[in-house]
């Protein structure tokens, strides 16, 4: 385990193997822990690095702070930056996708490909009935009030329940419990940052997108929005697995990236991605 220090938050960070930089984000409510049961069967191949990300596991916690998807892509720029990596090739979970995306959108020659896995930040991600539960009374899942509620968070966010055992249950409960007046208020600003699709027409990078079909958290649906986005993607959809594909079936979701990696053009190469101008300023018209 090793530390940076980024714009005032401390992010811990697991880091394992050789090879080209591997950066892998956790999702809502999670942590870094979410990958290592996949992370086994990379850092045979990869220098792969998986952090907390502010607001979330070890990481520092500012209630005052910004923690919209552009800001946290803006302190991994950082956390590379202090690593010493200058291209990585991306992996997101969730939220974590949304930031891999926006990683890659706001710094395109830093990113070789992007490893989505039920990844929010399109309209289509969030087309389903908890999020619209959420939109009605601020309530989900991802947030729990108490310690007990933890195990629901586990049932809606997994189909293939992974092992957890009792009182890792009870710490990750006690610790969302404690953290639900923060990450109520970053959840506000993860639904605030605007869709990937009003930013971008298209991301080129090479992408590799995975859904469970049996996700709740989430739409499958949005798999389709995000290969639009990313025209350059293949889609991966798995049966019978939730919103976690990494953690409930680790093996297979790593064979799936490793054939993805080795169907890459070589390294080197750089993208350009399309933005969306913004729209004319009214006052400037004649």
């Amino acid at each position: 385990l090793a530390h940076a220090r980024v714009d005032g938050f401390d992010m811990p960070y697991l880091e394992g193997g050789q090879g080209a930089p591997l950066l892998l984000l956790h999702g809502f409510a999670g942590d870094k822990d979410n990958f290592t049961r996949v992370a086994r069967y990379l850092t045979r191949h990869y220098r792969v690095l998986i952090p907390d990300l502010p607001g979330f596991g070890d990481a520092g916690r500012d209630p005052e702070g910004k923690y919209h998807m552009a800001e946290q892509a803006r302190r991994l720029a950082q956390f590379l930056d202090q690593l010493g990596i200058g291209r990585v090739h991306l992996g997101g979970n969730s939220m974590g996708g949304f930031i891999a995306a926006q990683f890659a959108g706001l710094y395109p020659e830093r990113v070789a490909s992007v490893w989505l896995l039920d990844a929010a930040g399109t309209e289509a991600s969030y087309d389903n009935a908890l999020l619209r539960h959420y939109d009605a009374t601020g309530e989900m899942p991802l947030l729990i009030r108490h310690e007990r509620e933890f195990d629901y968070l586990l049932d809606k966010t997994t189909h293939r329940r992974p092992f957890l055992p009792r009182f890792i249950r009870r710490v990750l409960g006690r610790r969302g419990a404690a953290d639900f007046p923060l990450h109520t208020e970053i959840m506000k600003q993860v639904h605030a940052s605007p869709l990937l699709e009003t930013q971008y027409r298209t991301l080129p990078h090479p992408a590799l997108i995975v859904w469970g079909e049996r996700d709740e958290i989430l739409s499958p649906g949005g798999a389709e929005a995000f290969h639009k986005l990313f025209p350059n993607s293949t889609v991966r959809m798995m049966s019978d697995i939730g919103h976690l594909p990494m953690a409930e079936a680790p093996r297979q979701a790593a064979a799936d990236y490793l054939h993805f990696r080795r169907t890459l053009p070589t390294e080197g190469q750089v993208a350009h991605c399309t933005t969306i101008p913004p729209a004319p300023d009214p006052s400037l018209s004649q």
